[in-house]
């Protein structure tokens, strides 16, 4: 099932989650479903937070970007509880956008490696080091478990000249070719 993508504005998407229980009813189900729902929306990454749940858990899949970032190739995950226990000094600046801010596209600096530790879908741990494109994806949807939003990262003349296109999400007026629930909606 395609779920509505929640929008900037919305309350979930500031809230700190909580760990899935291994009790989690349909579980395998709500993975499928946010796959569906990122595929749908041709997004790489997409956290619970974004479909309105408090939980920590995403889904990513950098697949499509293979050949411009070949650690992308195949690299597709669900992510359940994770930890970042370890971030690079080195950082890299690139482009981003995010299905719940849609229209925006703003530089962010994030360490260009990480190690991770999380459940996949049938409650089987793994860590893992990952760099590259695939490190910012997870970055990327990570936030959304702590409360924050890849905007959070940019400069405040950056987030000022972004301000009317961020009103406009607020307001349910932003463009979106997949489904969406805004703030007064």
């Amino acid at each position: 099932m395609i779920l509505p993508i929640y929008l900037y504005g919305q309350q979930v998407l500031r809230k700190e989650t909580e760990d899935v229980s291994r009790d989690y009813p349909e579980l395998k189900q709500l993975v499928a479903n946010m796959f569906k729902t990122m595929y749908h929306a041709d997004g790489v990454g997409l956290a619970a937070p974004q479909v309105g749940l408090s939980l920590r858990i995403f889904v990513v899949d950098g697949s499509v970007m293979g050949d411009d970032f070949p650690e992308c190739k195949g690299f597709r995950r669900a992510m359940i509880n994770p930890d970042i226990i370890e971030c690079s000094e080195e950082k890299i600046a690139l482009e981003e956008g995010c299905l719940s801010i849609p229209g925006i596209h703003e530089k962010v600096s994030r360490p260009a490696k990480i190690r991770i530790k999380y459940m996949d879908e049938n409650w089987n741990e793994h860590e893992e080091e990952i760099d590259g494109f695939a490190a910012r994806i997870v970055q990327h949807e990570y936030e959304h478990l702590e409360g924050h939003v890849f905007i959070d990262n940019i400069s405040p003349i950056r987030k000022q000249l972004n301000k009317g296109k961020l009103n406009n999400i607020i307001k349910g007026t932003a463009n979106c070719s997949y489904r969406t629930k805004a703030v007064g909606k």
